[in-house]
């Protein structure tokens, strides 16, 4: 059971082909790091997931009352969130690199590094089916002594609770077939 639980902190809801696959986000950081890899399944076509998974330069899609100061994330797409650049915030990072359709990865803002420490982070979508796809989100997290290694810990368990409620809404989202620019 133990085990278990400290593999599902690490890896939830990823298949073995995903967690020994490569990640853009594992490129970004020169420290010694750790992935942890959260994954599901979204019956909608990988362009209209991708195009939620753009939605992210725009809120945080998981518990809004926590990460969002209250406010609730957008349930309708934004016009020209689509628009990707080198640079550009993406929930607390900086894009770094992104491949239309497939995936975005970003660095942590240097600003929230006291917090969360060296993070890069790849959002990746996979098709699997002309009409199923299944998001893969990679976070490598940096540490190079005990208490880096005790934050990332930590973060592992805070992350899983909060990418989860991420996943699943971007998926129910994206599944709902509305796709409504505001």
């Amino acid at each position: 059971m133990r085990k278990c639980m400290s593999e599902r902190v690490w890896y939830w809801n990823v298949t073995e082909q995903e967690r020994h696959a490569a990640y853009p986000c594992d490129r970004y950081l020169a420290e010694p790091h750790r992935g942890m890899l959260r994954a599901v399944r979204v019956d909608a076509r990988a362009e209209v997931v991708f195009r939620w998974l753009c939605q992210l330069k725009v809120a945080p899609y998981s518990y809004d009352w926590i990460d969002n100061w209250g406010r609730r994330s957008p349930r309708r797409l934004t016009p020209g969130v689509e628009q990707l650049a080198i640079g550009q915030s993406f929930l607390i990072g900086k894009i770094v690199e992104f491949e239309e359709n497939r995936q975005i990865t970003s660095v942590i803002r240097r600003e929230f590094m006291p917090v969360f420490g060296h993070l890069a982070i790849t959002y990746s979508v996979r098709s699997t089916e002309p009409e199923s796809c299944r998001i893969v989100v990679k976070l490598a997290a940096g540490a190079s002594n005990w208490w880096q290694r005790a934050r990332r810990a930590a973060l592992a368990w805070g992350d899983l609770i909060m990418m989860r409620k991420q996943l699943l809404t971007l998926k129910a989202l994206a599944e709902d077939g509305s796709f409504t620019l505001r």
